[in-house]
């Protein structure tokens, strides 16, 4: 009987022992897949910020160089020149007033074109940044936490109109907000527990 009592109390105690190990090794794997999804939102929060301020340097330079009064008076200021060299340039061969009003209009419209041409080329890089933005979006859209989803679709909306800073700006805070609070420490049960007033 005395084995039979030593026997029992061996196989409850390694029964015991086996599922705490289990549920410590469950509780460990459980808290390393967690850090690593924090770790990988994290990564990606980052490489979405760093697209989106990109982006807007982008627009910030294009803006610059190509939309601000100073630039256009100074693509004006070129414009009458071409036109007055073109024309001068036709009278002094023997041009009449008419051809020498076309020679100079052709020159106008020449470096005219060159600036389209450049502007263009210029607001065509804002599709790289947009495009990494886009690609740094699209793992955020899949988020388990619902607050970064929403904040990550909020960010992109803004995107569409790189000019409203104050809409973008707003746009960023939300998706910092959000993706802090996901990537914020869990608090263990007694550490909740604890946290919470007693009555």
């Amino acid at each position: 009987m005395d084995k039979l009592i030593e026997l029992a109390s061996t196989l409850v105690s390694r029964a015991f022992i086996a599922v705490l190990a289990a549920w410590l090794t469950n509780r460990s794997r459980n808290r390393q897949e967690q850090q690593a999804e924090i770790g990988a939102l994290r990564v990606q929060a980052d490489a979405m910020t760093v697209a989106v301020m990109e982006l807007q340097g982008a627009a910030t330079t294009n803006r610059l160089l190509w939309e601000g009064p100073a630039e256009r008076g100074r693509t004006f200021l070129l414009a009458v020149l071409a036109f007055t060299g073109g024309a001068a340039r036709a009278r002094i061969v023997g041009g009449t007033d008419a051809q020498s009003g076309l020679v100079g209009f052709g020159r106008a419209a020449e470096l005219l074109s060159r600036e389209r041409v450049a502007s263009k080329q210029t607001a065509a890089a804002l599709r790289e940044p947009l495009t990494r933005a886009a690609t740094a979006a699209a793992p955020l859209m899949r988020s388990s936490d619902p607050a970064v989803v929403t904040a990550t679709e909020q960010l992109l909306n803004a995107l569409s109109d790189v000019e409203n800073t104050a809409r973008l700006e707003a746009a960023l805070e939300t998706f910092g907000r959000a993706v802090n609070a996901a990537t914020a420490p869990r608090l263990s049960w007694w550490a909740r527990r604890r946290a919470t007033p007693t009555s």
